[in-house]
């Protein structure tokens, strides 16, 4: 399969100690994947208690690893400010010798993380300040702030939707690749891969990103277009399960 390969887990409850979630990421590149990323929230709904910060846990997962790419999955930039941004992102990028990848989007508005902080909930809002956030981040990287990305022209970011909205489709297109969520079968991917080929032309530089769960097939999301297929887990991960999934093989 040319399709890459990642973990994608909650640093939550039972994996919110970063040296556990290192040592996961460690023993996934051993068995071969391709990356590893995290959930970025600061709150979650119970039956949820415990939350680690991600970026934390990605320095550590950098420090643990040489070779997967890693990243957030994603950040909403409305809360983040995007200058305090771009040092993590440049940071990490240097921290990890170029593998970090910036997952961006509007972020989950069913999580309370967003009221219960005073940050903006309305999504329109939300998108307008993704918008403006990532056109910012962009400047400084090109060269307000040193040092620069190791990656260059620049981080690349990933832009999360969720199915079967169309309006995150064209904000993609303008950056390096697509996450949607809740994609309900391959053809549905099928789909939006149509789009943003009208959309941009050419996309053999442009990621298509897919998750699934432990155990399910790979080949119908490849064949749809995807270039990254993530394993998943629900809000409370179990370390067993998880090291379970890695044990198992990206193939």
């Amino acid at each position: 399969m040319s399709v890459k390969r990642a973990i994608f887990l909650a640093p939550f409850d039972e994996l919110v100690d970063p040296t556990v979630v290192a040592e996961l990421a460690r023993s996934a590149e051993e068995r071969g994947w391709d990356g590893f990323f995290l959930w970025d929230h600061v709150k979650y709904r119970p039956p949820v208690r415990a939350v680690a910060d991600p970026w934390v846990c990605l320095a550590a997962i950098a420090c643990a690893t040489e070779r997967l790419r890693i990243g957030p999955m994603v950040t909403p930039l409305s809360r983040r400010r995007v200058q305090k941004l771009a040092r993590e992102t440049v940071t990490l990028d240097h921290l990890s010798r170029g593998r970090l990848t910036l997952g961006v989007g509007l972020g989950s508005g069913r999580e309370a993380e967003f009221a219960d902080f005073g940050e903006v909930v309305d999504p329109r809002e939300r998108a307008r300040l993704l918008d403006q956030g990532l056109d910012r981040l962009s400047a400084l990287w090109e060269g307000e702030f040193e040092p620069a990305p190791v990656q260059r022209p620049r981080i690349p970011v990933w832009v999360a939707g969720r199915w079967p909205k169309r309006r995150p489709v064209k904000r993609a297109v303008r950056w390096d690749g697509f996450f949607p969520i809740d994609l309900p079968e391959p053809s549905a991917l099928g789909e939006l891969v149509d789009e943003v080929r009208g959309l941009r032309g050419d996309i053999h530089d442009f990621d298509v990103v897919v998750e699934i769960s432990p155990g399910d097939e790979v080949d119908p999301w490849e064949a749809a277009g995807a270039t990254w297929v993530l394993t998943g887990f629900e809000s409370q991960p179990r370390r067993a399960e998880v090291h379970s999934a890695i044990e198992a093989g990206p193939r």
